[in-house]
């Protein structure tokens, strides 16, 4: 989309980001030549596993490049410690728990409203690519990418390989040979390119496979990482065949050869993309966002510095690398230690793009006054609620047709001898109080506040100070006690509002 009257909203751009608040009144104000925009998630990457967070042996230099050269955000968590709600929480701007996605295998619900309907209303032409795990991707499903707002889509239901099979536009699956982050990249560039013709704006979500396990890789990549030292991940690990689709044993050592595999191809088709945009003048007014959507698993850690990994709420559960760049806007590099949350995606690009925010909760905050480094501290805390203690309960009844939430993209994976998924979401009529318990959390500035409950139903409580203490090893409760109080009683606060949104009253 060309307007004419581009260079001034560039400035009002630049005063948006240095001033904050009003930026959506300015926006709104004149006609817009809006950015582009390039969401990318990584599937299971945390925060250890890229050369610029010092890597000992993993080679990311894309990454590396654009932490050297765009925003890089040291203490950026997802939403969640496991992937599904993560995913919604980007859509949304809400919590997952608001709309029964607690953990995989619950499905978005269709009342949400998703950055990427903001992104159309606005004439933005919208694409998803790669893993969905929202809900079935099929055409029937009511929570396919189409009926969340994408114009486009070649999506999986959930996580895919080497030669993945892919739906287009709700399509019966089909085998796309190759490298999947290639494959992906590849699909998205010619989107770009249709856009580009078109002379809309884009807004293309990229939701890798990589470096989800079962691993795989090709032979150049794997060759990288032939010679990892024989004192490196000499413990057993657990994990999925390829051969078989069943749970396997095998040398840590050998799986991440092949899991630094994918995270080294995953890194140069992000590469691949932007000399696609630098080769077609795309890329100075291009939005580009890359992220994890939860911690690094259990087994393949080997390197997290913080405490326990994927599905905990401690850090190593939901600490995950982001780095951004915007040349035209952002045109000098920024590394900021202000919390950040996947969340807060949805917020900040609708204040980008001029677009008002829903009638409902939002969880997340515009980060854009923290890019331009003149806002530093979070004033908002961040809260974690991982899944719901009613989550399967068979006293509930089904939010949607249990026939539209069957999945129809194989997999290598086998659960219950089945290469698809399937998904659920639950009517919830009530609220009793162990709906308030589940492992839950509380940022606020330097401190954070675990709340979980032991085998015998106790509340069990810890104060961190992330700031001295991010590896979580010292409980300032006892030193702390009105501390404690607080935290507790906003985490308390807001998980009323959540079980508030679940019952569907923000419908």
């Amino acid at each position: 989309m060309k307007i004419k009257n581009s260079h001034y909203l560039k400035l009002f751009l630049l005063i948006g980001f240095l001033f904050g608040s009003n930026f959506s009144t300015f926006a709104q104000q004149i006609k817009e030549e809006l950015p582009n925009v390039i969401l990318l998630l990584g599937d299971d990457h945390g925060w250890d596993e890229t050369g610029y967070n010092g890597h000992p042996y993993l080679k990311t230099p894309v990454l590396d490049d654009l932490a050297k050269n765009g925003v890089r955000m040291n203490r950026f968590y997802s939403a969640s410690p496991v992937c599904s709600p993560t995913r919604g929480s980007i859509l949304t701007g809400r919590h997952p728990n608001r709309y029964g996605t607690f953990t995989p295998g619950f499905s978005i619900r269709p009342e949400e409203i998703s950055i990427a309907e903001l992104m159309q209303a606005k004439g933005y032409a919208t694409a998803h690519f790669g893993k969905w795990h929202l809900g079935p991707v099929k055409a029937d499903s009511p929570t396919n990418p189409g009926k969340m707002g994408f114009d486009e889509w070649l999506s999986h239901d959930n996580f895919f390989e080497m030669n993945p099979y892919l739906s287009r536009n709700g399509a019966e699956p089909e085998i796309f040979e190759g490298e999947s982050s290639e494959i992906l990249v590849a699909e998205a560039i010619e989107f770009i390119g249709r856009s580009k013709v078109a002379e809309k704006p884009f807004f293309v979500v990229i939701w890798y496979g990589s470096p989800h396990e079962p691993y795989s890789g090709l032979p150049a990549d794997l060759a990288m990482y032939a010679d990892l030292p024989d004192t490196f991940g000499t413990k057993q690990v657990r994990l999925t065949s390829n051969e078989t689709g069943l749970p396997v044993t095998r040398l840590q050592r050998d799986v991440l050869q092949e899991r630094f595999a994918e995270i080294t191809a995953m890194d140069r088709s992000i590469g691949d993309l932007r000399n696609y945009l630098s080769e077609n003048k795309l890329r100075t007014n291009t939005l580009l966002w890359y992220f994890g959507d939860n911690g690094t698993p259990a087994e393949a850690n080997a390197t997290v510095p913080f405490r326990e990994d994927k599905g905990s709420i401690y850090e190593g559960g939901i600490r995950v690398p982001s780095v951004l760049e915007w040349p035209e806007i952002i045109p000098q590099p920024l590394a900021t230690e202000a919390s950040m949350n996947s969340t807060d995606i949805f917020p900040t690009l609708a204040t980008i793009i001029g677009a008002s925010l829903p009638d409902r909760p939002i969880d997340g905050i515009d980060l854009s006054p923290y890019f331009s480094g003149k806002k530093t501290n979070r004033e908002k805390p961040m809260m974690f609620w991982n899944g719901s203690p009613r989550a399967d309960s068979k006293d509930l009844q089904p939010y949607l047709d249990p026939k539209l939430q069957e999945g129809t993209s194989p997999m290598v994976k086998l659960m219950n001898g089945k290469a698809t998924r399937d998904f659920k979401n639950y009517v919830q009529t009530d609220i009793i109080s162990s709906d308030f318990q589940g492992p839950r959390a509380i940022i606020d500035h330097q401190y954070k506040l675990v709340l979980t409950e032991n085998k015998a139903g106790e509340t069990q409580t810890e104060l961190f100070n992330l700031s001295a203490d991010p590896a979580e090893t010292t409980n300032l409760k006892s030193a702390n006690p009105d501390l404690a109080k607080e935290l507790a009683l906003k985490l308390r606060t807001w998980q009323e509002s959540v079980l508030n949104s679940l019952l569907g009253n923000d419908y």
